[in-house]
């Protein structure tokens, strides 16, 4: 059975009922959860799990222009975002089931959000074109890096950058607020023990359309099973990364995280 994902911004208990039967008729199971918005505890890495299992088709999120206002639970639904893009790509099904007051505009919301469908259910579920969605055919699309996410009291947030294809003779990682506290190289895929690092360099000062970025690189060799990983310090409205810049004009990518 073909399964939705919901993650509801406030405890609005009825309504998730109401989606929740109303798609049982169309032979949908929806499971989910009630978003926590505690970035401390990184609470946002809680659903990756579920959201991961290959019979959830489509990542649902019931949210008003209002609570999608709030930049806690921007960063926090961007960094989930990231997390389950890192593993069924960047055109895996996200879509906002509004209500309330006030219209969302998706292209406004961070760049892991900044795709999704967005449908009114203001005056009721949208049943029929949830259901068409669930059925359409999704291709798995990667970018040419890999971005991927850790959240773990205790151990930290990370960022882990790489090439998907290519070679990158080093890599830089840059934050807009917040900071950077550690970095490593390790293999793909799990955050390493220990790590040797080559001409490590820190604190460095970028600007790029008018945003200041503090970014910390390495002249480490990455190839596609080979991992850039930083440690960040708060919620950076943005993230700036890449192959180390040599000689010539290297090649940046940036996520807006808030």
């Amino acid at each position: 059975m073909k399964k939705i994902w919901l993650s509801a911004l406030a405890p609005a208990q009825e309504e998730v009922q109401g989606i929740v039967a109303r798609l049982k008729t169309y032979g949908i199971e929806v499971k989910g959860h009630f978003w926590q918005d505690d970035l401390e505890k990184m609470a946002w890495m809680a659903p990756r799990h579920e959201l991961l299992e290959p019979s959830v088709c489509l990542w649902a999120i019931l949210a008003s222009a209002e609570e999608l206002a709030v930049e806690s639970r921007r960063y926090g639904l961007a960094m989930l975002a990231l997390a389950v893009q890192a593993v069924r790509g960047v055109r895996f099904p996200v879509l906002i089931l509004e209500h309330g007051e006030g219209r969302i505009d998706a292209a406004d919301l961070p760049t892991p959000l900044a795709g999704a469908e967005v449908l009114s259910c203001t005056d009721g579920v949208p049943a029929a074109k949830l259901v068409a969605r669930v059925h359409r055919p999704v291709e798995t699309v990667f970018p040419p890096y890999r971005l991927d996410v850790y959240g773990i009291p205790q151990v930290g947030q990370w960022l882990e950058v790489g090439p998907r294809d290519t070679i990158w003779k080093g890599a830089m990682v840059g934050v807009a607020g917040g900071a950077v506290d550690l970095h490593a190289v390790g293999t793909a895929g799990r955050l390493p023990e220990k790590s040797v690092l080559n001409y490590p360099q820190q604190g460095l000062k970028l600007e790029l359309g008018g945003t200041a970025y503090e970014a910390w690189a390495v002249r480490n060799e990455l190839d596609s099973e080979t991992s850039y990983y930083v440690r960040v310090e708060g919620t950076p409205a943005s993230v700036l990364f890449g192959p180390y810049p040599g000689e010539d004009d290297a090649e940046v990518f940036v996520v807006r995280l808030k």
